[in-house]
């Protein structure tokens, strides 16, 4: 931000800063540890994913990713908004979601070059129609309709960033009204299956229509978090109710993987709840995700003194290196899936591949941390 530019009077509601001073390392911390996930479970049969949420409840690394984004993205742009005005926002969030267009494409391509190079993987990674058909194909991943895998979510952050500078214009004049029209969203595209238009079979990995309102709740928390959040959603009461249905997620998620707690759980319970829709966010997600939430608020402190191991210091700078950490996180899957599939699957390789990937993770974003504060320091 521009710190010789005035901050205007605010004539609406006015954006929060963070609670006391300085960064909430836990936003940059949970959206690393969220990036490692993501890695961890995207790589096919990899024993990483049980170190993952995914495994013990409904939601995963994905939700998490989401509501965080929206977070920062309120702070972010907020802090524009306070020192340019809306001039700056519309800038800002027009070169951000740039950033990320370029970043899925140059990803896109670098998939299928992976994929090529390496002879395999092809229908796995969506990439087969992109080598059968480049020209084609290429048309489509310009305009976001084609995506390989694991790429849907630049995709949908593109489209946000986008949309942002009016959803915050929304927030500040009606945030109560703007988060319940984009739960109403939500609500019509799984009454009504609605979609954003994709080729060649028409389906997103994450659906904008859906995955938005996490973003906007997201967004929505922060705008003015002392106002807005009810008594109720930090009583004891909620967490009880959270914690019990963490506890139930937890029971039927891990009879869909060990046997013999499948025999405990009625079988038309087990089929009315499995599988649950990633794509449009299941509401069954959703709730996991908020009592998660609400967990954590209770049991993460912002002094929290784990944020200053090697561990969480590392999720840090992760976190705060998100969009080329993601995409180095993508190009690591591809990796470690060519090398379990060619070389070994065996358990030691899994739990290799899994630690050299974060490794190489936090090394990546200590390298671009030190690049960016360089030549601040020379200025």
């Amino acid at each position: 931000m521009h710190d010789r530019i005035t901050i205007p009077k605010l004539a609406v509601g006015e954006l929060p800063e963070l609670k006391g001073h300085g960064r909430d390392l836990r936003i940059d911390a949970c959206r690393g540890i969220a990036l490692w996930c993501i890695f961890l479970d995207h790589v096919p049969n990899n024993i990483g994913t049980w170190l993952t949420l995914r495994n013990y409840g409904f939601s995963d690394a994905a939700e998490v990713f989401m509501f965080i984004s929206g977070v920062t993205c309120a702070l972010a742009y907020g802090r524009a908004w306070r020192c340019e005005g809306w001039t700056g926002v519309i800038s800002r969030t027009l070169r951000r979601s740039w950033d990320i267009y370029v970043a899925f494409l140059l990803l896109t391509l670098a998939c299928v070059i992976l994929v090529h190079l390496a002879g395999s993987l092809a229908d796995e990674s969506n990439t087969r129609i992109l080598l059968d058909h480049p020209g084609a194909t290429l048309a489509r991943a310009a305009i976001l309709q084609y995506r390989p895998v694991n790429t849907d979510v630049l995709a949908v952050f593109v489209l946000l960033h986008l949309l942002f500078a009016p959803l915050l214009w929304l927030l500040l004049r009606a945030p109560n009204a703007t988060l319940g029209a984009s739960l109403v969203l939500y609500a019509l595209v799984h009454s009504f299956g609605w979609t954003v238009p994709a080729w060649p079979n028409g389906h997103w990995a994450f659906n904008p229509l859906a995955w938005q309102l996490l973003f906007v709740l997201g967004a929505w928390w922060m705008i003015d978090e002392d106002k807005k959040v009810p008594p109720w959603v930090t009583s004891r009461t909620t967490l009880i109710l959270a914690v019990l249905y963490l506890l139930f997620s937890l029971v039927i998620a891990l009879s869909w993987r060990i046997k013999p707690l499948e025999a405990l759980i009625p079988q038309e319970l087990a089929r009315l709840l499995y599988p649950l829709d990633k794509s449009n966010l299941d509401p069954l997600r959703l709730l996991h995700f908020l009592a998660i939430a609400v967990l954590a608020a209770w049991l993460v402190p912002r002094n929290w003194r784990g944020l200053t191991t090697p561990i969480m210091r590392g999720a840090i700078r992760c976190g705060q290196n998100s969009l080329p950490i993601y995409c180095l996180g993508v190009l690591l899957t591809f990796a470690s899936h060519m090398v379990l599939l060619d070389i070994s699957d065996g358990l030691a390789m899994q739990i290799a591949l899994s630690l050299a990937g974060i490794a190489a993770m936090i090394a990546t974003a200590t390298l671009l941390n030190s690049i960016s504060i360089k030549p601040r320091q020379r200025s």
